[in-house]
């Protein structure tokens, strides 16, 4: 058994406890927690100065561009940064498989214990099926062509089977509205098989995505054309939510919402990727118009940032909304752990194995992985 202390704990079950007491097993598994450092052994207490917390859930991360780090030019716009994406194939197996171990390595130092993880290639499975994260894989649909929907929609779903096959948690998900044809979406939507299963999409991460919808004209409007793209992507759907309709009860994660209005809130969850919204568009969500209960947040790729670290993309947020420490910390651990469905993850409860992490100094990013 460990004793560890801090200046305050914050369970997130409860409301943060000035120099409380988490026991812990060997293992990670949470025993109790004390309000009072005098009703537990002294001789075992580990006193650290900061914060403890919980580990951290990054929601939404592409670790299978992590390669890519450094390739897109900052500030250029979202169909820039598609372009740099596009060159992902001309690397060797072996600089990818380097980089995503680079890349988890990362996290883990950073006190990340669960990914929400973007896919689009198998390149990442050899790595998770190590262990050393807690993954839910979403396997991504980018099909714009009808024509060839029954050919991408097999190639998702032998992808989706290899994770399965591998004892990863996986889903179908689409890319983006602007990416699914309704065609497709039906598809999709139809391969949901298990009641836990999450539906996640990219959505409103460009203002060009709106004015596709809304306008039917933009910078999309034309790069979708110029790509013989099926015009029933834009012309069954007055603005980029209303694919959500096309889904039957389906658990909704979604994603930056960086030109998102109020009105446009209506999904279970919701994850926000400051960094990225930042270096892609320099722009970022009004944080204001979400209910910070259903708030996530992920790192996105290192295509799109520059480092993956959950307590960056939260200094982001502490600078561009009116969230406290508890509500922050929420957003980084149980929100995620809910969304994704880790039942283990998120919160200092009896039996959960969350693991533990210590800010040490929360405005200079200093965080140490202490379970």
């Amino acid at each position: 058994m460990r004793f560890l202390t801090a200046d305050y704990l914050y369970s997130l079950s409860v409301s943060p406890i000035k120099q409380g007491v988490l026991q812990i097993s060997d293992k990670g598994e949470v025993i109790s927690i004390f309000e009072n450092r005098n009703e537990v052994p002294q001789d075992k207490l580990e006193i650290f100065e900061g914060i403890i917390c919980p580990g951290f859930v990054n929601v939404h991360c592409h670790l299978e561009l992590s390669h890519l780090l450094g390739k897109a030019e900052k500030g250029k716009g979202f169909l820039d940064f598609v372009g740099t994406v596009q060159q992902r194939n001309k690397y060797t197996p072996e600089e990818i498989q380097v980089a995503i171990e680079k890349a988890e390595k990362q996290m883990i130092s950073n006190g990340i214990v669960g990914v929400g993880d973007i896919c689009n290639t198998n390149d990442t499975l050899l790595q998770k099926q190590k262990g050393n994260l807690k993954y839910y894989n979403f396997i991504e649909t980018f099909g714009v062509h009808e024509h060839k929907i029954d050919v991408v929609f097999s190639q998702v779903s032998d992808l989706r089977k290899e994770f399965r096959n591998a004892g990863q948690k996986a889903t179908i998900v689409p890319h983006a509205p602007y990416s699914v044809p309704p065609k497709l979406m039906s598809k999709i939507a139809n391969s949901f098989d298990r009641n836990d299963e999450l539906f996640t999409i990219h959505n409103q991460e460009a203002k060009e995505e709106n004015e596709l919808f809304v306008n039917k004209n933009g910078k999309f409007f034309d790069w979708l054309n110029s790509i013989k793209a099926s015009s029933s992507i834009w012309l069954n759907r007055d603005k980029s939510i209303d694919i959500l309709d096309e889904l039957d009860n389906t658990k909704m994660l979604l994603v930056h919402n960086t030109f998102a209005k109020k009105e446009d809130i209506t999904a279970d969850y919701y994850c926000t990727c400051p960094k990225a919204n930042l270096y892609i568009e320099n722009t970022l969500p009004d944080y204001s118009i979400f209910d910070v209960s259903k708030l996530c947040v992920g790192t996105d790729s290192l295509a799109s940032n520059d480092s993956l670290s959950i307590l960056e993309e939260l200094l982001v947020i502490q600078e561009n909304s009116n969230f406290d420490m508890s509500t922050l910390l929420k957003i980084a651990c149980k929100n995620g752990a809910e969304a994704l469905g880790f039942e283990s993850l998120g919160a200092f409860e009896k039996g959960k194995i969350p693991g533990v992490n210590l800010i040490v100094n929360f405005e200079k990013n200093i965080v140490k992985k202490l379970i």
